[in-house]
């Protein structure tokens, strides 16, 4: 796992869904990240925008260690 140690950074992998393969950097290992795409408004309106909200959630099940990132695996049932 790649820690900074001085700001408690790590790195994460986002398994499965719209976003497989995807790496970020969090803090804490929070237990659910939302990830969000715009969607298309037509006709567009001044001031409106849609997101499409996708959920992933912790892997708890996989273990992370050395250079392994924490794992977040993409929960269909989610709205």
């Amino acid at each position: 796992m790649t820690v900074d140690d001085t700001a408690g950074w790590e790195s994460a992998e986002l398994d499965g869904g719209p976003a497989h393969g995807l790496r970020i950097r969090i803090a804490g290992r929070p237990a659910v990240l939302q990830v969000t795409y715009p969607c298309a408004v037509e006709p567009q309106k001044e001031g409106v925008s849609v997101q499409a909200l996708f959920i992933y959630r912790r892997d708890t099940r996989r273990r992370t260690g050395g250079d392994q990132p924490v794992r977040y695996g993409f929960d269909a049932a989610s709205p």
